[in-house]
């Protein structure tokens, strides 16, 4: 199961997530979620915005998590 990176990644560049979801165009409840549930799904479509407004390549944004099922 894939982990999303993204709370870490935005702390790296000191954005919060206001910022983050001004400037990829989401919803402050979409990015707050995503930001607190590691394992949440999200489509291809955001993810591909927080990696742009992160200035990030997707895969700095996810990392295998052993020990998750998909179930």
């Amino acid at each position: 199961m894939l982990r999303l990176r993204v709370k870490e990644v935005a702390e790296e560049k000191g954005i919060n997530i206001a910022k983050l979801a001004r400037k990829a165009d989401l919803d402050n409840r979409t990015v707050y979620r995503i930001v607190h549930d590691p394992f949440a799904e999200i489509t291809t479509v955001t993810l591909g915005r927080l990696a742009e407004a992160l200035e990030v390549s997707v895969k700095d944004l996810v990392e295998d998590a052993p020990g998750h099922s998909s179930d």
